[in-house]
C-alpha cells in the first residue's frame, strides 16, 4: 500500500505547487493565529486558487469558533477539516464536511476508545503530546505505542504527524505502517517557508520505504 503525504502549514503558493509537484496528495493550511504558520483566508485563497487537480485542501483549526470555520469553508476550496483542539464529536460534525482529529499521544493513548468516540472522522491524526502546545511541535513520539500489532480492526486510518524529516520518516512508516503521513517543520528553511529541496527528499523517502 503506498503512504499517502500531506505537508501542512502552506504560506506561499510557489510552496504549495512544488509539493504538489513533488508528489504530495494533501496540502493544510493553519487557521490559527498563534502558530508561525498561521494564515490568513485571502491569503489561503491566492495558494489554493493556483493548485493542480487531485490535491487535497485541508483547513487545520484549535478549538475555533465556529463561526471562523464557517466563514474558511465558504471562502476557500476546502476539501478536509483537521480538528487539533479539544473539539467535541459534535463540533466537528456540525459542518457537515468530512474531517480529522488530532490526537496527542501519550503513554496508555487508547485508540480503539478514540476510533469509536470519533467514529465519523476520517481518520486519527496521532501527533506528539508537548504540554501547552496543540501541535507543530517537531518532536516524535514512541512509534512502537501505534505498531500494527498494537491496533485492532476497528481503529480508524491513522496519520502519522510529530517530528518526521526525511532522515526518519522510512522508519516511520515501516514500524507504523499508517494510512498517511503528515510534516510541517521536517521540510521547512524557517518557520512557514518550506524547502524545495527537503520537500522532495521526504516524499522520496515516503515512497522509497514502499519499496523495502
Amino acid at each position: 500500500m503506498r503512504t499517502r503525504i500531506k505537508i501542512c502549514g502552506m504560506t506561499r503558493p510557489e510552496d504549495a505547487l512544488a509539493a504538489a509537484e513533488a508528489g504530495a496528495d494533501a496540502l493544510g493550511f493553519v487557521f490559527y493565529p498563534p502558530s508561525p504558520r498561521h494564515i490568513e483566508i485571502d491569503q489561503a485563497w491566492s495558494i489554493i486558487d493556483v493548485l493542480p487537480a487531485f490535491v487535497t485542501t485541508t483547513a487545520l483549526f484549535v478549538n475555533p469558533e465556529p463561526g471562523l470555520v464557517k466563514t474558511v469553508i465558504q471562502r476557500l476550496k476546502i476539501d478536509l477539516l483537521q480538528f487539533h483542539g479539544d473539539e467535541s464529536v459534535e463540533f466537528c460534525e456540525q459542518f457537515e464536511r468530512p474531517y480529522i482529529k488530532a490526537v496527542r499521544m501519550q503513554p496508555g493513548t487508547n485508540l480503539a476508545d478514540l476510533s469509536q468516540h470519533y467514529a465519523s472522522a476520517q481518520a486519527l491524526l496521532l501527533d506528539t503530546y508537548v504540554k501547552g502546545v496543540p501541535g507543530g511541535t517537531g518532536e516524535a513520539f514512541n512509534w512502537d505505542w501505534v505498531a500494527p500489532s498494537k491496533r485492532d480492526d476497528t481503529c480508524l486510518p491513522i496519520i502519522l504527524a510529530g517530528g518526521l524529516t526525511a532522515e526518519n520518516v522510512g522508519q516511520a512508516v515501516q514500524t507504523v505502517q499508517p494510512w498517511a503521513v503528515d510534516v510541517s517543520g521536517g521540510v521547512e528553511a524557517e518557520p512557514g517557508k518550506k524547502s524545495v529541496a527537503q520537500i522532495q527528499a521526504f516524499v522520496e523517502a515516503v515512497n522509497a520505504s514502499a519499496r523495502t
